[in-house]
Order: structure tokens, then sequence, then C-alpha cells
């Protein structure tokens, strides 16, 4: 089973045992409504540009406000049954490619929202899977950085995200690191560099 899959076994689990009512990190969203999005996401070609897109924002929300009237435990078996066969995340692969960091971000959204949450401990492939998803994606999301930002595995291994001045190192595990690079206050980071710099990055705007 790969990250993808495992992520959405879990996330169905955290579903379930919470309710549609439940908080989430997402602002305005409900389980419910982040159950509804995933669905859009994976279901509905003609809808999901607009997660993206905001000139198309609003039909996916008339969508989404769709799904999200359908019986919860109907909601929830849609996302655990995994993408259609003619959807593009049907496609030998892609599932994994693309939903690896989905289904953890948001997994990571429902558990975190709720009082008492812990980290999860490291587990080896996930997050390695997640370290080589920051690779691709850390440019993007420190881009608007004022200042350089190198990204630090406790293992020493680091990925450059942003090359400027005044330097200011995030140290943490991939999976927090990444929780943080799309804009989760909540990721357990290590910041280091000059004071000033450091809380220009903790002031940053972050997320894709």
């Amino acid at each position: 089973m790969g990250v993808a899959s495992e992520e959405r076994r879990l996330i169905c689990e955290v579903f379930e045992d919470l309710g549609p009512d439940a908080p989430t990190l997402c602002e305005g969203w409900s389980a419910r409504d982040l159950a509804a999005h995933l669905v859009v996401r994976e279901r509905r070609l003609d809808a999901a540009p607009g997660i993206l897109i905001p000139a198309l924002a609003a039909h996916t929300q008339r969508v989404q406000d769709e799904f999200a009237t359908k019986p919860w435990p109907k909601l929830v078996d849609l996302i655990r049954s995994g993408p259609p066969t003619l959807s593009v995340f049907g496609i030998p692969g892609v599932d994994e490619l693309a939903n690896a960091t989905e289904y953890f971000v948001h997994h990571e959204d429902l558990r975190r929202a709720q009082p008492g949450w812990t980290a999860r401990e490291p587990e080896p492939r996930r997050e390695a899977a997640l370290w080589g998803a920051l690779s691709r994606t850390a440019r993007m999301s420190f881009r608007n950085s004022p200042v350089g930002i190198v990204l630090r595995r406790p293992n020493g291994e680091h990925i450059v995200a942003k090359k400027a001045p005044t330097p200011v190192t995030l140290t943490g595990e991939p999976s927090e690191l990444l929780l943080l690079a799309f804009g989760r206050d909540q990721a357990t980071v290590d910041y280091a560099g000059d004071a000033t710099a450091v809380n220009r990055v903790r002031g940053l705007d972050l997320g894709l």
C-alpha cells in the first residue's frame, strides 16, 4: 500500500470517528466540507479546476455543496473507494504521485484541529515520500520570502527553498516541513537564523 492509499484509509477512519461536524484547519470548513472537497477533486473533472482557478471557483463551490448534502457514510465511502477509473487520479501511478501530499495534509488538517492532538511518529516510507514532494514544491511555497530559506531534516539532508540574503534554516521532519510549506501554523518546526529574518519568515503567508 502506498502513502496515498494509507493516508486515504486513515482519514476515512478519522472522518468516521469524529463525524461530519468536526472542525478542521481549513478556514470555514467542517469535516463534511473537507470530505466533499476531496470527492469533487477526484470525481468531478468539470469542477476540480475551480479549486485553483478563482474564475471557476463558483461552479466548484456549487458542486461541492451538492456533494456535502449526501449522507455522511456515503460521502466517506466515496473517498474510501478511491478515484474512479475515468478520473485522472485513476491512472496507474498518478494517485500516489498526486495524492500522497493531498491526503496527508488534509488528514492532518482534521487531526490537528482537535483538542489535545499530537504529531504522529515519523514513518520512514511516509517521510521519504513527503520529502520528495517537498523538494518539488518548496521553491513555489517560499517564492515570496524576503530572506533565504533552507529546509533541513534532522538527518542533515536539506533543500534550498529560496536563495536570498540572511538565510533562515527551518528544521523538522519532512512531514512537518511540508505542513508548514502548505501554510499550516501547527507544524512542529525549529527556526534558526537572524532574529529579524526569522520573524519575517514566521509572518509569511504560505500555501500553494
